[in-house]
């Protein structure tokens, strides 16, 4: 049993703001929110500048008590499930829809901040005792059940990490769950809370964070730009949600998978190729129907190239036809978030017919031949969008988006 699967709500926190529509606004907008690194002092960080959620207040959304279990990355996944279940309309416990209802959050890192504070004081104050709930707080599938418990959700709840394809994963697993008839609805995402000493040195010493800004796809590309948020989304059987005269955001029509089997950091263009192409084949549409692509686009040396013949090996000639951009340019690379955030795009740009720009674009690599759609969004009609994601690892989860039935 194949059933059909469409999006009825979608919630979002990152660096362009911190619901979906402030999201996808910035996102029209072209407008950067990467800015100069804050909150961290110490003189000899490399790392310039990130893409933090700015002007927020955890008490604004959770009272203290609560908060004593959550690190950021749970707080980020329950602000974007609140928004996104509000908009679906829908309610688990009374109705009786939990015991139907899945939930599959995304996380590259899982609860770093409590990482770090356990090592602060562990390492640099010599104390033995760490908090009674760091546990519950860094563990990666905190998310997971932190929203599982919020709303009620009491079928299939799981994390996935899958580094920077986390969240697509958790998308895609979440779409097979509902499709394959196991649930009617699912929660599902990604979330990431990054930014704090540690990774950043981290990820300083892999040398490929750029100083500047990030500029996918442009000669002048210097490197990734570390970010952090969340992307959540309502996933429901077309007929459930048609019967209860909810309004459908997009069509779920498929997703793709492969890995590398390679290197552990250089990325395939044959294994990206084969994600592409086997979410097009899972959603059932011709290449030639896609209008839009949503890049993984990272800003480095090795993925923009990469991703780009693997475009090319898809879509032959059609390529040439194709819009394609990268978001991370405006809020920056999310890692296992960075997928769902970017669904915001996708979804968008088919409500919309307007393609959300590559920011920050100066001249165009050589090796780089597609329209990326520069600095500036464009109306165009979009009928198929699809929405890539390329990890460390060689993992790769391509989600395929039709227009709402």
């Amino acid at each position: 049993m194949n059933r059909r699967v469409v999006i009825t709500g979608m919630g979002a926190i990152c660096a362009l703001g911190n619901t979906a529509r402030d999201v996808w606004a910035g996102m029209r907008e072209g407008r950067s929110a990467i800015a100069p690194l804050a909150g961290f002092d110490d003189p000899t960080l490399r790392v310039r500048v990130a893409g933090q959620v700015c002007d927020y207040d955890p008490l604004a959304y959770f009272d203290e008590k609560k908060l004593l279990l959550l690190d950021r990355v749970s707080q980020f996944a329950l602000i974007a499930a609140r928004e996104a279940v509000a908009q679906s309309g829908l309610e688990f416990r009374e109705s009786g829809l939990g015991v139907r209802t899945a939930c599959v959050v995304g996380t590259g890192t899982g609860g770093e901040q409590t990482n770090d504070e356990c090592s602060r004081r562990l390492y640099k104050e010599a104390n033995p005792r760490m908090h009674p709930l760091s546990i519950v707080r860094r563990m990666v599938n905190a998310p997971a059940s932190q929203v599982s418990i919020e709303f009620g959700a009491t079928g299939p709840a799981f994390s996935v990490s899958s580094a920077c394809a986390s969240a697509n994963h958790a998308l895609a697993q979440a779409f097979a769950l509902v499709r394959g008839g196991t649930c009617e609805v699912a929660l599902a995402g990604g979330t990431e809370a990054c930014i704090t000493l540690g990774v950043l040195r981290a990820w300083e010493a892999m040398r490929v964070l750029a100083d500047d800004t990030c500029r996918p796809f442009s000669k002048q590309r210097r490197g990734l730009v570390l970010a952090e948020g969340a992307g959540m989304f309502v996933l429901e059987d077309f007929d459930h949600a048609r019967a209860r005269g909810a309004e459908i955001l997009a069509e779920f029509a498929g997703a793709g998978m492969s890995a590398d089997a390679g290197d552990i950091v250089l990325p395939s263009d044959v294994g990206a190729a084969r994600a592409i192409q086997s979410a097009l084949d899972d959603a059932g549409i011709d290449s030639g129907e896609v209008d839009y692509i949503n890049a993984h686009g990272t800003g480095t040396p090795a993925n923009d190239p990469t991703e780009t013949r693997a475009i090319r090996k898809v879509f032959g000639e059609h390529a040439d036809s194709l819009a394609v951009s990268s978001t991370k340019s405006m809020h920056g690379h999310a890692l296992g978030a960075a997928g769902a955030i970017e669904l915001i795009a996708a979804i968008g740009a088919l409500r919309e017919n307007v393609i959300p720009p590559t920011a920050n674009f100066i001249d165009p690599d050589p090796e780089c031949d597609l329209d990326y759609v520069p600095n500036v969004a464009r109306e165009r009609e979009v009928r198929a969008a699809l929405s890539n994601a390329f990890a460390f690892g060689g993992l790769n989860a391509v989600v395929a988006l039709t227009r709402a039935p």
